[in-house]
């Protein structure tokens, strides 16, 4: 059967693929430490568990509107004045099936064949993937640890052309932890105002998960002049660990939620009816789960980098700033057999350590940095303690 070029050219999620191979080792009995999966290992809250359950008993299983219930959208222009101090209407937001739907519904309405969008790397490994398959082309602009994993004004600069339709900004970053400072966004502010007809995506996915004196800002509040350009992605699969409720958000002009609206209503409708009023008392809440959460994850985050800094081969620097991943930079370690698997790059470091430590990591290429692998600290001490370990009896 044929398949299409946009089709095949997709190229498959690594860190999905790895993950569910360390999952089919454990499935054998095998004792695998997963450094992989990309959410917190802490449950969804009780008292937003409770709604849902209590929702789905109530017979809430009916068709919502295609952008979400006015109860959740009205949450979610609640959460806007609150966290970023903005004033947005009803009518510019819509609820989609998970962050990574949103973006999906963005580049389609927003792209045309051959339009460009730029994406500093390392990046989220679906941003340039979702662009070629809405006909788009991703313009990656290398940000190197020398650089703290950041754009630069003259980087970004020099990628922009007359073709050039958005720019992502990812703020704390997935997979480098990265966070960029108020000072970082008003210097690309200063460049992206040279160039008005250039879209903002600001993903603030891991808005909450910041550490060690870090802030997080965003440009939709430091430029208010960007209002009408900018388009805030947000959703609740990070910070209130919902990832398998897939409920993602935007915030947009009015006229590109209508389109957006209009491609989910074509494709998926509704997000799942007996989330969304759980969803909305999760926004509406004091957030105070959120407290004992940061202060697990700023532990583990100090663990992590203190013992990768200390592996043979292995340089965790710039430290992450929010998220819960590390990022360290490996490529010392290529050249170096590891039973009997000689390491070349990202991607045979990690499948040295997961066949032969029993120890998951994802290859930093996935992410367009070749030199560094992607590890999750999203899981506990003893785990992290355990793989750290591992990695160290083979790296010595």
């Amino acid at each position: 059967m044929k398949i299409s070029k946009k089709a095949a050219g997709i190229a498959p999620s690594l860190t999905l693929a790895l993950t569910a191979k360390a999952k089919a080792m454990r499935a054998e009995g095998i004792d695998v430490i997963s450094f992989g999966a990309g959410e917190p290992d802490f449950d969804t809250p009780d008292f937003v568990k409770n709604v849902a359950i209590e929702d789905l008993k109530a017979g809430v299983t009916k068709y919502t509107p295609v952008p979400g219930t006015p109860e959740l959208r009205e949450a979610i222009v609640e959460a806007l004045d609150r966290d970023y101090g903005l004033k947005y209407e009803v009518a510019e937001t819509l609820v989609s099936v998970g962050g990574k739907h949103t973006l999906f519904n963005i580049f389609f309405v927003l792209l045309d064949e051959g339009d460009e969008v730029v994406i500093p790397s390392p990046f989220w490994l679906s941003y340039p993937e979702q662009v070629k398959a809405c006909g788009g082309k991703p313009v990656i602009v290398t940000c190197p640890p020398e650089a703290g994993f950041k754009l630069s004004p003259a980087q970004l600069r020099e990628a922009i052309t007359p073709k050039t339709r958005a720019v992502i900004l990812n703020s704390p970053s997935n997979p480098t932890g990265a966070v960029y400072t108020k000072e970082e966004l008003l210097a690309l502010a200063d460049v992206l105002k040279e160039f008005p007809e250039v879209t903002i995506i600001s993903d603030d996915l891991y808005q909450k998960l910041v550490y060690d004196g870090a802030e997080f800002n965003s440009l939709a509040t430091l430029v208010p002049e960007f209002r009408n350009r900018i388009i805030i992605v947000n959703g609740l699969s990070k910070a209130y660990s919902m990832t398998g409720w897939r409920l993602g958000w935007c915030a947009a002009p009015a006229s590109f939620i209508k389109a957006m609206s209009a491609l989910q209503g074509q494709s998926t409708s509704n997000p799942v009816s007996f989330t969304q009023r759980a969803a909305a008392v999760a926004l509406r809440s004091d957030h105070g789960f959120l407290d004992s959460w940061l202060k697990a994850f700023d532990g583990r985050r100090r663990l992590i980098v203190e013992g990768l800094n200390s592996l043979k081969g292995v340089k965790c620097d710039p430290a992450p700033k929010g998220a819960f991943y590390a990022f360290p930079d490996v490529s010392d370690t290529y050249g170096m057999e590891i039973g009997g698997k000689k390491i070349t790059d990202s991607m045979t470091f990690a499948e040295a350590f997961l066949e032969v430590a029993n120890v998951s990591v994802v290859p930093g290429v996935a992410f367009g940095e070749d030199r560094c692998v992607r590890l999750s600290y999203a899981t506990s001490e003893s785990n992290i303690e355990k793989g750290l370990a591992r990695l160290a009896k083979y790296l010595k």
